[in-house]
């Protein structure tokens, strides 16, 4: 699907179109999260509130002009979709967004001030991807998918080169995974610029799409989606990202959603960082002992998107 050089090709093209974000050390805390040595990456800080600007704006700038005179359609649980947005204003055309019922209002209210045209169609993100398609197919606008494209997977990648620039030292890292391409890119990276650190994989109980896949040795589609998570929620993930994903990642661990809440709510006492449930999923993981770490072990935490969750709990 990728490898280094098209991660490291990314990382020069979408230069000047992202923020390079903060790494956080998660010290001085009231309540800390466990004995590791945790570094936050604060990708809620991109433009857009999500890693999701990486891979969008890559899609964007390995996309012909031509192809992109009719606009831009995608479905997503919200943080995909406002990468697309932003894309599409970048580019001067418009951006169709198809969102699955669970979407949050926070979410449907930012794609709106970024210009989309919002659509809600089915309960699951697979429902809405499915109009996304047949939108596609019957306008002609360019469809941008949140995590089966190659130019996708390569701009969540270059968060992985990001990290051990700046971690040099890091051990494990911990990632959470919807359809499993900002996962997939971030091993990529991972296991070309440091082979030995361990690659953790967070899913919602109620989405648990890529760890079933991996149980079956094959690529499965989950009987029920129950999460309430959509920016987590996806009964399938691809053929593609799941060899990746076999090859790449060392353990992927559930965690469930009142306890990505509970750590959303803590990244806002502790630090003021605003978080999105699954912008929380990594340190939730680490909260409730889902991951195994040694005293003083150098982990990064992934907080991947932004929102209201810890800031409006009370």
């Amino acid at each position: 699907m990728i490898d280094i050089g098209d991660i490291e090709a990314a990382a020069k093209r979408i230069a000047g179109h992202i923020r390079r974000t903060p790494m956080l050390h998660a010290d001085q805390c009231a309540a800390p999260p466990g004995d590791a040595d945790l570094w936050l990456k604060l990708e809620n800080l991109q433009p857009t509130g999500s890693f999701k600007a990486r891979g969008a704006t890559n899609k964007l700038l390995t996309t012909p002009p031509a192809a992109l005179v009719n606009g831009i359609v995608t479905a997503s649980g919200g943080n995909h979709g406002l990468a697309t947005a932003r894309a599409a204003r970048i580019a001067g055309v418009p951006a169709t967004v198809f969102v699955p019922a669970t979407v949050s209002a926070e979410k449907v209210d930012k794609l709106l001030k970024w210009g989309a045209d919002v659509r809600r169609v089915g309960e699951l993100w697979d429902e809405s991807n499915r109009e996304a398609i047949a939108f596609a197919e019957r306008t002609g606008a360019i469809y941008f998918h949140p995590f089966a494209d190659p130019a996708v997977v390569a701009g969540q990648g270059t968060l992985g080169i990001e990290i051990v620039d700046e971690l040099p030292d890091v051990e494990t890292v911990i990632v959470a995974i919807g359809g499993g391409g900002l996962i997939a890119g971030i091993a990529t990276a991972v296991r070309a610029k440091k082979p030995s650190a361990r690659i953790v994989g967070v899913e919602p109980t109620g989405s648990p799409t890529l760890q079933a896949s991996l149980a079956a040795g094959e690529v499965v589609r989950l009987s029920q989606v129950t999460t309430r998570v959509a920016t987590m929620a996806c009964g399938r993930t691809v053929e593609p990202v799941f060899d990746i994903v076999r090859r790449c990642v060392d353990e992927v661990m559930l965690i469930a959603d009142e306890e990505m809440l509970e750590a959303a709510r803590w990244l806002w006492f502790e630090f003021g960082v605003a978080a999105d449930l699954s912008g929380a999923a990594a340190v939730a993981a680490l909260r409730a002992g889902r991951v195994r770490v040694r005293p003083g072990e150098r982990v990064c935490g992934l907080v991947c998107g932004a929102g209201s969750e810890g800031v409006c709990a009370g």
